[in-house]
């Protein structure tokens, strides 16, 4: 049994010596060849990676793609490494391609997301920091992945959007600020060109508003108990809460200090009284 054994290593023994003898130059090369392989695919990956970065594409696009060309050159070398020391690589390639269809087909979803995500990187949309609204969802731009996009709206509350649902959508992009809006109504027989000068003062006195695009105020419509006047500035999308709330506090007390009146709604209400026949 042990005698069994011993010839069965001395076999296999034998055979790698032989293996080794015989294809050591083969291998010796194969290993030169992979080792060349990693050294110029890294050089390559670098000066794609450099050549993009001059002319400003995104480095998220940079990095995807200079690390497609670093491996597929690594497997190509590998491939050539291989077949050097006369190993067939054409039942790999093809488990490779059976496997990649059923990859694909069960993330569907993902690769479309990611294919997605290369049309935004590639075309700039929108860029980080930008503020945009797509599919009824609005909010600054904080980062774009290549499977998804995430925005942080005024709550600050991140939302993530699969690239699919934005390619090919309509978007809105107002950069980096949003428009807020403000109404205050006054009586009809107040004096609306004061008002409307005061609220301008209180725009132009805030320091947020006063540095974004031109505020307008005017007359918006004439309601039933009064007449509305409107507001409209813009803000950057991650202030708009609290400068809202500050506009519309300092608008509020202007107009009251200015003796202003502020109508409450009202309601005329007729009263038909008929005689009872009956009386």
């Amino acid at each position: 049994m042990i005698d069994s054994e011993i010839q069965q290593v001395e076999k296999y023994y034998n055979l790698i010596m032989e293996y080794l003898v015989t294809y050591s130059m083969q291998i010796l090369g194969a290993i030169l060849i992979l080792f060349i392989g990693l050294w110029i695919a890294q050089k390559v990956s670098n000066m794609v990676a450099g050549l993009m970065q001059r002319h400003n594409i995104d480095i998220t696009l940079t990095n995807f793609v200079s690390n497609v060309i670093k491996v597929l050159l690594i497997i190509m070398f590998l491939v050539i490494a291989l077949g050097k020391i006369g190993i067939s690589v054409t039942p790999f390639v093809a488990a490779i391609g059976a496997a990649s269809l059923g990859a694909g087909l069960a993330m569907q979803g993902m690769l479309s997301n990611y294919g997605a995500g290369l049309a935004i990187i590639a075309t700039r949309p929108f860029v980080v920091g930008d503020t945009i609204e797509v599919k009824g969802v609005s909010g600054q731009v904080k980062t774009i992945e290549l499977g998804h996009t995430i925005l942080i709206n005024e709550e600050k509350v991140e939302i993530t959007i699969p690239n699919k649902h934005i390619v090919g959508e309509i978007i809105h992009n107002s950069f980096s600020y949003s428009l807020v809006k403000g109404e205050i109504d006054i009586a009809y027989d107040a004096n609306a060109d004061l008002a409307i000068e005061l609220i301008e003062k209180v725009l132009n006195d805030h320091e947020l508003v006063s540095d974004s695009p031109h505020a307008q105020v005017g007359i918006e419509r004439f309601a039933e108990s009064g007449v509305t006047l409107s507001y409209r500035f813009w803000v950057p999308t991650t202030k708009i809460i609290e400068t809202k709330l500050a506009v519309n506090r300092n608008v509020f007390k202007v107009i009251q200090e200015a003796d202003i009146e502020i109508p409450f709604p009202q309601r005329i209400v007729t009263l038909n009284q008929t005689n009872d026949k009956g009386a």
